[in-house]
């Protein structure tokens, strides 16, 4: 895997657990209804360390590949 390749890869998988993690985050405070997470505080609790997750991997996908020479 290039490290083009793998930047994205990272860059992805970040965005989505950014996006799942607000998702629970939301679920969690009850702002958003219609599961049995909605108002459940561990559900805020786990989506504010997915979304954090989600954060450092888009971090680490945004570096630039290192150069081989």
């Amino acid at each position: 895997m290039t490290g083009r390749s793998r930047n994205r890869l990272l860059t992805v998988l970040g965005v989505v657990a950014v996006l799942m993690g607000l998702l629970w985050v939301g679920q969690g405070l009850n702002l958003i209804p219609g599961s049995f997470m909605t108002g459940d505080p561990k559900w805020f609790v786990i989506g504010a360390i997915v979304t954090l997750v989600g954060v450092l991997l888009v971090a680490a996908g945004a570096r630039r590949p290192a150069r081989r020479p």
